[in-house]
């Protein structure tokens, strides 16, 4: 059943949109949203589309600097930290699924920089920014994790850039996609449920 609350964390309340299934989940996906977006972004809708129905229970987490109504995203130690909290209490409400972390642009920054800390099973990064547009050499490369199964989906046209693949890292280029991935997010969503059903973490 769709649900919605608030977490509270050391930099103010945390919203989550939590769709849970009825018998025991296959694991738990937690998604933050983009910097000036949110968790009903097409990518992060379509996904939990696709991933409840497969016994997944996903949460998609709003920082608080979005739930107060702010669209100037706070400074990324901020947001680990209050993302890192909200991960903590929904592990306390499911603490035995595999837990996957991930989101989309700078949510995908957060999930991956925070991923080995929190023990995360696998990460999912959608519109991974590699630079900031026009900018190359300011390679966010070093953020993807190391040693947890790792999945990046980003568009081929996307001026953010593109990872490359990496032990561990599987990267998915969709051709017309810019960094909005929201021309076919439905296949999207298909794409990361598969990866799921392949690391036994949706049925």
């Amino acid at each position: 059943m769709p649900e919605q609350y608030e977490i509270e964390t050391p930099r103010g309340p945390a919203r989550v949109d939590l769709d849970a299934p009825d018998e025991p989940p296959a694991s738990l996906l937690v998604l933050g949203h983009g910097a000036g977006g949110g968790v009903d972004a097409p990518d992060l809708v379509a996904l939990r589309d696709a991933a409840s129905p497969a016994g997944v229970v996903v949460a998609r987490v709003t920082q608080p600097y979005r739930v107060a109504g702010r669209r100037a995203p706070a400074p990324a130690g901020q947001l680990d930290e209050a993302w890192t909290a909200v991960v903590a209490g929904l592990r306390e409400r499911w603490p035995t699924p595999p837990l996957v972390v991930g989101g989309r642009s700078s949510g995908a920054r957060v999930a991956c920089r925070t991923a080995a800390a929190l023990g995360a099973d696998g990460v999912v990064a959608l519109a991974f920014p590699l630079h900031p547009p026009g900018r190359p050499e300011r390679s966010r490369a070093g953020e993807l994790p190391v040693g947890v199964p790792t999945l990046v989906v980003n568009g081929d046209r996307d001026p953010f850039g593109v990872p490359d693949a990496a032990p561990g890292v599987r990267v998915e280029v969709r051709p017309g996609e810019r960094h909005d991935l929201s021309r076919h997010p439905s296949g999207l969503a298909q794409l990361v449920l598969e990866w799921l059903r392949v690391n036994e973490w949706a049925r």
